[in-house]
């Protein structure tokens, strides 16, 4: 019997390494489980939707290259939490650790 853990779905495709490496850095922080899956789609919002779509806890991150997205299941496409095209380490930590706080209902950094 396979049994998956409750997780934030982070959907990249050809993503930066530094960007990811901190995104989940964040999400670590906060204590919360995530997995990673390479999609063919070539745009943030769409990787961002889907993901929060797919996740259990209703929260995704999208990554392209180097832009990344954040999602809540119930918005509808075009409104997101919080986007950059080219974050800073420290946006991109707080990417993660915010999708981690809005699953624990924590105000966000």
């Amino acid at each position: 019997m396979i049994i998956k853990k409750p997780s934030i779905f982070i959907y990249t495709h050809e993503a930066d390494s530094a960007v990811l490496r901190n995104v989940c850095a964040g999400i670590e922080e906060e204590g919360v489980f995530y997995e990673t899956t390479e999609f063919p789609d070539t745009c943030m919002e769409k990787l961002a939707y889907k993901a929060a779509r797919d996740s259990m806890l209703g929260s995704g991150i999208g990554i392209f290259g180097t832009a990344v997205c954040l999602k809540m299941r119930g918005l509808e496409k075009g409104r997101n939490i919080d986007s950059y095209l080219h974050p800073t380490w420290e946006e991109a930590r707080n990417i993660g650790s915010n999708s981690a706080r809005a699953v624990k209902k924590l105000p966000f950094r």
